[in-house]
């Protein structure tokens, strides 16, 4: 039998948000949930990727203060990538069977700590170590703060939370660009992982007050499947450590190319345990939700070609033209703003237009960007070098993350929500490690460092740009989220 439901702010419900929650919007009773929840994940959730891209504008007064090596240096932003690549499907699974209210604030709680850690730290080692911690809070928080926003709201609201979340994934990434180069000029490096601390130790004990109750959880152990877990994590680290030391060692050398086979051996064998486990880290099911695979698949190359932008210009702006730390953080910054208005526009036009024709345009709006970027040179301003091709990449990421946050959601069950939501994390973690590690070797591959490489990396990027725009008109589902006030009927 059909039934109906009167919306306030909403358009049609689908089957998965009716099943969801009694309530229209998340609730019981079919009252809208307080935005306040939202703007705490939000503050964690910002919080996190600020610290993936804060710490490149430090970097070099880290290795002065701390005598690192320019070949160690990477380490200081692997280390993070590794933690939370490698460990946020064993997070996400965590939030479903031990509960997300439990992880989410563990999360916190080890990523707080561990800021305090890394701005301690007196020696490379300890802060390397401390960065790892950080990727491990990061890992445990970000997947439970997804699927809490998943499941505790419904209808338009879940579409504009979700929306919100997608887009500070590439916000937060330009900010951070900003706050570090703000940060490491007037306060020191130290202060970049500092600052972390008293906005942790706040989000946490308001967590403790609006985060929703779990229910009791039994059978912690026998419901976590641990081998495939192990396997997991072996084969993302491997990964990631592959493809961040490949520009160093060359993408043709023995030790990558034996880390990389590595690491298909081991996945493989994840593959194969997940098959047979009772439990499945990832069940079966989810790799069959069309939604949801395709969205990883965006959200790995969407993000490899921002943070790569971030790299390959960060660099340049600093060894070729000689900017400071400050300047640089302060020329990204009409990025982030952009990001936030496509992202605005992107919330408006996804009900009537779809999610699919959204992220074609902005993938397309990308490669244009990277294009456009190809032609600076050392002589080249920032107004008419730069700042016209970070504006348009700007904009396509504005359009592109948040719809395909929405996208890969859409059709994931309540039970599952931690699990997409940690497949959807380490699509960003490990696509911000490919990013750098093949915008790297794109970029000294002719030899002459970055002022000749420059124009090659982003000649990838736009090859990648396109290749992505066609792969998602022909994989992504034309998602279309509530929109208005209207009687459904499902």
């Amino acid at each position: 039998m059909q039934r109906m439901r009167q919306l306030h702010g909403a358009g049609p419900v689908t089957k998965t948000d009716a099943n969801r929650d009694p309530g229209a919007h998340g609730r019981p009773g079919g009252g809208a949930r307080p935005w306040s929840l939202m703007v705490l994940l939000s503050v964690a959730q910002f919080m996190v990727i600020l610290d993936a891209t804060v710490v490149n504008v430090a970097l070099p007064s880290i290795a002065r203060s701390l005598g690192l090596a320019p070949g160690d240096l990477q380490w200081v932003v692997t280390a993070y990538v590794l933690a939370s690549g490698g460990l946020v499907l064993l997070g996400g699974r965590a939030a479903d069977v031990a509960g997300r209210r439990r992880v989410f604030l563990a999360g916190l709680a080890v990523f707080t700590a561990a800021s305090l850690a890394s701005g301690l730290a007196p020696t490379a080692g300890a802060l390397i170590a401390a960065r790892a911690g950080q990727g491990l809070g990061a890992a445990l928080l970000s997947p439970a703060a997804l699927s809490i926003i998943t499941t505790a709201y419904a209808g338009a609201q879940r579409a504009t939370a979700l929306g919100v979340w997608g887009t500070l994934g590439g916000a937060g990434a330009a900010v951070g660009v900003l706050a570090g180069g703000v940060l490491t000029t007037w306060f020191g490096w130290r202060s970049v992982f500092l600052v972390n601390v008293p906005v942790g130790a706040v989000a946490g004990l308001v967590g403790l007050h609006l985060v929703p109750r779990d229910q009791k959880r039994r059978g912690f152990g026998r419901e976590l499947d641990l081998p495939g877990a192990g396997l997991a994590v072996a084969g993302l680290v491997t990964l990631a450590y592959g493809l961040a030391g490949a520009p160093s060692h060359g993408w043709g050398s023995a030790w990558t190319l034996l880390l990389l086979a590595a690491a298909l051996v081991v996945l493989a064998g994840f593959a194969v345990v997940e098959r047979s486990a009772r439990r499945p880290l990832v069940p079966a099911r989810l790799w069959r939700t069309r939604s949801l695979v395709a969205g990883v698949v965006v959200m790995l190359g969407a993000t490899g070609i921002l943070v790569g932008t971030f790299f390959l210009n960060s660099l340049y702006l600093q060894q070729v033209q000689g900017a400071s730390a400050l300047r640089v953080g302060l020329e990204f910054l009409p990025l982030a703003l952009v990001i936030g208005a496509g992202a605005h526009l992107c919330s408006r036009l996804l009900p009537r237009a779809g999610s699919r024709p959204l992220i074609v345009a902005g993938l397309v709006l990308m490669g244009a960007g990277a294009l456009l970027l190809t032609g600076v040179s050392a002589r080249s301003g920032y107004l008419t070098g730069f700042l016209p091709g970070l504006l348009v990449v700007g904009a396509g990421t504005g359009l592109v993350l948040p719809a395909t946050a929405i996208t890969a959601m859409s059709e994931v069950a309540e039970d599952r929500a931690g699990t997409a939501a940690g497949l959807m994390t380490a699509a960003h973690e490990i696509g911000a490690a490919l990013g750098v590690a093949v915008f790297s070797a794109a970029a000294v591959a002719t030899g002459g460092g970055i002022a000749v490489g420059y124009r090659h990396g982003f000649t990838v990027a736009a090859a990648i740009a396109g290749g992505l725009a066609v792969l998602a008109a022909l994989l992504v589902p034309a998602v279309r989220p509530a929109a208005g006030t209207r009687v459904a009927v499902h």
